[in-house]
């Protein structure tokens, strides 16, 4: 079955943008450094380990999460996910493609803010809402925060919620405060994978349950999931290896130590944005890692693009494009009176972002910037299913081409501490 979407590294060589692209030698030496840890994934697998991966060929999770995000659908005006980090940027990533209708069923509450929050409780129709509890560990400051903040709001009502009616937690099995919660109030509880780390979470219950609440083909998801990994596995020079040698090569020989993800479709910000923590919170370690930058085409071509053509050349470039971009309104040739803007006369707005890419492109190449182009065929599940595989595999071989972990991220323990002794002292 033909891959999701297509993939372009030759702008990254330093045969196609000479001095900003990784030698061909050393490309090559990564690639055979990178390529135990591609059998230590297949024999992790085998053994039944790795289960962020694993889960894109299971089906047998699915039936309880799609039982309850039918009646969240058929009960429920609005459903509130209240989480952060990997506990969010997942399912808001799946949700993105989704019909505008859909999407507004849901509300990712990730950031804490107090007048926010307090705006978003006020515009909930108390027994028309539902709250999904997501935290892994089930002791993130935010997320019990919130939630304590809903269980007040709740109870202020004329009529209190049935709690476990409105509320849905979900957490990793064990003593937690979050558990130890939903058991004395008997909310519903699913669990948490603890050998899935949050950022690697998308296709597991807590990516898919928006999603299905969405009215997302969750199947065809993990299938394009699937799809990619059994082609990186059984595969000498898969797409995923290629780019984390690139990504490390370029940034140890060519001091490229940011890099930039720009997808053209407005639907794929919060993919960049869940892709941002994923490679920064897995490969920030040990003074080690490429910085991830989140950006948006083509609106950051006004914000962002004279730095990236003409300031320090530290960056490389991924650009995602959708080979056929849903075309939008057009513009009628009647409406086009000055002939300086004939150029804009029956183009449609998508076939403008289209052209926008291709050039953005050419001259980032042109002025010798590495660039990555990832085409997508379509933008759908299956394809996004597939984007979701790639990033998770290139990150994990990126961490064995760096020597570290791509899994914990224990530096920012300490600032969870020190949170949790200054709230404790008042």
């Amino acid at each position: 079955m033909a891959q999701p979407f297509d993939h372009y590294i030759d702008a990254c060589l330093e045969a196609t943008v000479s001095d900003g692209g990784l030698r061909e030698d050393s490309f090559r030496s990564l690639i055979e450094r990178g390529r135990p840890a591609l059998r230590e994934i297949r024999g992790e697998l085998a053994r039944g380990g790795l289960p962020h991966f694993g889960l894109a060929s299971r089906r047998d999770d699915l039936r309880v999460i799609e039982s309850l995000a039918m009646r969240l659908r058929e009960d429920f005006r609005r459903v509130v996910i209240l989480g952060t980090g990997g506990s969010s940027l997942g399912g808001q990533a799946l949700v993105a493609i989704a019909p505008a209708a859909e999407r507004r069923r849901l509300v990712f509450a990730d950031n804490l803010d107090g007048g926010g929050f307090a705006e978003l409780l006020a515009d909930c129709e108390p027994a028309r809402t539902h709250f999904v509890v997501i935290s892994k560990s089930g002791s993130t400051t935010e997320t019990l925060a919130q939630t304590f903040a809903v269980l007040d709001w709740a109870r202020r009502q004329k009529r209190p919620l049935d709690l476990p009616r409105h509320f849905t937690v979900i957490t990793e099995p064990g003593d937690n405060p979050l558990r130890r919660l939903a058991d004395r109030l008997r909310l519903p509880l699913l669990d948490h994978d603890p050998e899935v780390g949050g950022r690697f979470s998308v296709l597991s219950l807590v990516g898919l349950l928006p999603g299905l609440i969405a009215g997302l083909d969750v199947m065809a998801v993990r299938k394009g999931a699937a799809l990619v990994f059994e082609r990186a596995i059984a595969e000498e020079d898969p797409a995923p290896l290629a780019a984390a040698a690139l990504a490390v090569g370029l940034a140890r020989e060519r001091g490229r130590t940011q890099q930039v993800i720009l997808p053209y479709a407005g639907a794929l910000e919060r993919f960049a944005q869940w892709h941002r923590q994923l490679w920064a919170e897995s490969l920030g370690k040990n003074g080690r890692g490429v910085t991830p930058v989140a950006a948006l085409g083509p609106v950051d071509q006004h914000s962002q693009l004279q730095l990236w053509l003409d300031g320090p050349a530290d960056k490389s470039f991924t650009v995602i494009t959708v080979a056929e971009p849903e075309p939008g309104p057009m513009i009628e040739p009647d409406l086009i009176q000055d002939p300086d803007l004939g150029y804009l006369s029956g183009q449609s707005l998508g076939a403008i972002v289209k052209i926008q890419a291709r050039a953005t492109i050419e001259t980032l190449v042109d002025r010798g910037h590495p660039t990555r182009m990832i085409r997508l065929q379509r933008l759908d599940e299956r394809t996004l299913g597939g984007l979701f595989m790639h990033f998770m595999l290139e990150t994990v071989l990126a961490a064995h081409l760096l020597g570290i972990s791509a899994y914990g991220q224990p530096a920012v323990e300490s600032s969870k501490k020190l949170t949790k002794q200054y709230l404790a002292a008042g």
